[in-house]
Protein backbone atom coordinates (compact mmCIF):
# COMPACT_ATOMS: atom_id res chain seq x y z
CA UNK A 1 0.00 0.00 0.00
CA UNK A 2 0.92 3.54 -0.96
CA UNK A 3 -0.27 6.59 0.38
CA UNK A 4 0.23 10.08 -1.09
CA UNK A 5 -0.27 13.57 0.34
CA UNK A 6 -0.24 16.67 -1.71
CA UNK A 7 0.11 20.05 -0.68
CA UNK A 8 0.85 23.87 -1.57
CA UNK A 9 -2.18 24.67 -3.18
CA UNK A 10 -4.51 27.77 -2.58
CA UNK A 11 -5.26 30.93 -4.22
CA UNK A 12 -2.69 32.50 -6.63
CA UNK A 13 -2.76 35.05 -9.13
CA UNK A 14 -1.99 35.09 -13.13
CA UNK A 15 1.34 35.22 -13.72
CA UNK A 16 2.34 34.07 -9.87
CA UNK A 17 4.47 30.89 -9.25
CA UNK A 18 3.57 27.94 -7.00
CA UNK A 19 5.03 24.64 -6.11
CA UNK A 20 2.96 21.54 -5.26
CA UNK A 21 4.10 19.01 -2.85
CA UNK A 22 3.40 15.20 -2.83
CA UNK A 23 4.72 13.39 0.09
CA UNK A 24 4.63 9.57 -0.85
CA UNK A 25 5.03 7.15 2.04
CA UNK A 26 4.39 2.56 2.23
CA UNK A 27 7.07 0.10 1.89
CA UNK A 28 6.99 -0.12 -1.66
CA UNK A 29 6.82 3.41 -2.57
CA UNK A 30 10.83 3.27 -4.30
CA UNK A 31 9.36 0.33 -7.03
CA UNK A 32 6.76 3.11 -8.42
CA UNK A 33 6.84 6.57 -10.73
CA UNK A 34 5.29 9.27 -9.68
CA UNK A 35 2.96 11.58 -11.37
CA UNK A 36 0.62 14.64 -11.35
CA UNK A 37 -2.64 15.31 -12.75
CA UNK A 38 -5.58 17.71 -13.06
CA UNK A 39 -9.35 18.42 -12.73
CA UNK A 40 -10.62 21.23 -14.06
CA UNK A 41 -14.49 21.87 -13.10
CA UNK A 42 -16.27 19.88 -15.95
CA UNK A 43 -13.44 18.25 -17.35
CA UNK A 44 -11.73 14.94 -17.05
CA UNK A 45 -8.78 14.41 -15.05
CA UNK A 46 -5.86 15.70 -17.36
CA UNK A 47 -2.20 14.01 -17.05
CA UNK A 48 0.86 16.77 -16.55
CA UNK A 49 3.56 15.07 -15.83
CA UNK A 50 5.49 11.82 -14.48
CA UNK A 51 8.74 11.06 -12.91
CA UNK A 52 11.12 7.44 -12.03
CA UNK A 53 12.85 7.53 -8.82
CA UNK A 54 15.87 7.09 -11.60
CA UNK A 55 14.98 10.50 -12.81
CA UNK A 56 13.16 9.85 -16.34
CA UNK A 57 10.77 12.64 -17.11
CA UNK A 58 7.74 12.59 -19.30
CA UNK A 59 5.41 15.91 -19.59
CA UNK A 60 2.21 16.48 -21.68
CA UNK A 61 2.50 18.98 -24.49
CA UNK A 62 0.30 21.15 -22.66
CA UNK A 63 2.34 21.78 -19.79
CA UNK A 64 5.91 21.27 -21.12
CA UNK A 65 8.21 24.42 -20.47
CA UNK A 66 6.49 25.84 -18.04
CA UNK A 67 5.79 22.99 -15.46
CA UNK A 68 8.49 20.64 -13.95
CA UNK A 69 8.37 17.47 -12.31
CA UNK A 70 10.94 17.26 -9.70
CA UNK A 71 11.57 14.51 -6.80
CA UNK A 72 13.49 14.36 -3.57
CA UNK A 73 13.67 10.58 -3.25
CA UNK A 74 15.42 10.94 0.31
CA UNK A 75 12.15 12.34 1.18
CA UNK A 76 10.03 10.58 -1.13
CA UNK A 77 8.57 13.87 -2.05
CA UNK A 78 7.60 14.76 -5.66
CA UNK A 79 7.27 18.23 -6.47
CA UNK A 80 5.45 20.26 -9.15
CA UNK A 81 6.82 23.41 -10.18
CA UNK A 82 4.12 26.15 -11.92
CA UNK A 83 5.32 28.68 -13.46
CA UNK A 84 3.54 31.90 -15.12
CA UNK A 85 0.22 30.75 -13.81
CA UNK A 86 -2.82 31.04 -15.49
CA UNK A 87 -6.21 31.24 -14.55
CA UNK A 88 -6.67 27.92 -16.97
CA UNK A 89 -4.44 26.12 -14.69
CA UNK A 90 -7.34 26.34 -11.82
CA UNK A 91 -8.48 22.42 -11.07
CA UNK A 92 -7.83 20.17 -8.47
CA UNK A 93 -4.00 18.70 -8.77
CA UNK A 94 -3.91 15.18 -8.20
CA UNK A 95 -0.30 13.30 -6.87
CA UNK A 96 -0.23 9.13 -8.63
CA UNK A 97 1.59 6.74 -8.43
CA UNK A 98 2.42 3.68 -11.04
CA UNK A 99 4.35 3.01 -13.73
CA UNK A 100 6.21 5.03 -15.75
CA UNK A 101 5.11 4.17 -19.25
CA UNK A 102 1.53 3.68 -18.43
CA UNK A 103 0.85 6.88 -16.23
CA UNK A 104 0.41 9.07 -19.15
CA UNK A 105 -2.88 6.61 -20.67
CA UNK A 106 -4.15 7.06 -16.87
CA UNK A 107 -3.23 3.37 -15.49
CA UNK A 108 -2.55 4.53 -12.20
CA UNK A 109 -2.09 2.27 -8.83
CA UNK A 110 -2.66 4.95 -6.29
CA UNK A 111 -4.03 8.53 -6.65
CA UNK A 112 -3.85 11.07 -3.59
CA UNK A 113 -6.79 13.35 -2.69
CA UNK A 114 -5.40 16.25 -4.57
CA UNK A 115 -5.10 19.59 -3.48
CA UNK A 116 -6.77 22.91 -5.04
CA UNK A 117 -5.54 25.45 -6.91
CA UNK A 118 -7.03 28.54 -8.17
CA UNK A 119 -5.91 31.07 -10.45
CA UNK A 120 -7.52 34.33 -10.41
CA UNK A 121 -6.98 37.00 -13.04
Amino acid sequence: QVQLVESGGGLVQAGDSLRLSCAASGRTVSSFAMAWFRQAPGKEREFLAATSWAGVKYYADTVRGRFTISRDNTKNTVYLQINSAKPEDTAVYYCAAGGIGTMHRGIVAYWGKGTLVTVSS
